[in-house]
């Protein structure tokens, strides 16, 4: 194995784990931010589910259509689409005048999250030819999915409580423009 391929690999591997990193710590993020986001806009409870649902329903609806589309078209174009629709979301996220803007722009963020994480771990295996080499690449992917989702809401609760509930998406903005960039 080349100190190149070392490299190159390391680099998927980074750039894969910084795409789930952002879906994990905002998707538990939300949640602590969903009082504020009530206050804000006097939502009601179903409003508020809304914000959580409407995500959900997009992206489990969209999950097997985006990987067999990485497959066709290729991953790379998938997940680099995925990453710039995601991060287009979050900022659209983040400047919803209303709720049900709000609700729209994570169905937005939906469509991108659908491209992100199948497809990176397809890009992982095909990267990772070593059996021993992709079990370690799928475990790190894996522990920064765990640490993503723990995480997110002592961070959501943190910018919550220092900046506003728009912070949570403003997390999302530097470093999918990164992981965009890198890919």
């Amino acid at each position: 194995m080349t100190e190149g391929g070392q490299v190159r690999r390391g680099l998927v591997l980074a750039i894969c784990c910084m795409s789930v990193l952002v879906v994990g710590l905002y998707v538990t993020a939300l949640n602590v931010a969903l009082p504020s986001i009530q206050k804000d806009f006097g939502a009601s409870v179903s409003g508020l589910q809304w914000t959580i649902d409407a995500y959900l329903l997009v992206i489990a609806s969209l999950l097997l259509l985006s990987g067999s589309t990485a497959d066709r078209v290729g991953r790379k174009r998938v997940f680099q689409a995925g990453l710039a629709v995601f991060t287009a979301g979050s900022l659209l996220c983040s400047l919803a005048p209303g709720l049900g803007w709000l609700v729209a722009f994570r169905m937005v963020q939906a469509v991108g999250g659908s491209m992100l994480n199948p497809v990176a771990v397809s890009i992982i295996t095909t990267a990772f030819t070593d059996p021993r080499g992709r079990a370690r690449a799928i475990g790190v992917w894996g522990a920064v999915v765990g640490i993503s989702m723990a995480a997110g809401p002592l961070v959501g609760g943190l910018l919550v409580e220092s900046v506003g509930w728009r912070s949570i998406f403003w997390v999302n903005l530097p470093v999918g423009l990164a992981a965009l960039l890198l890919t």
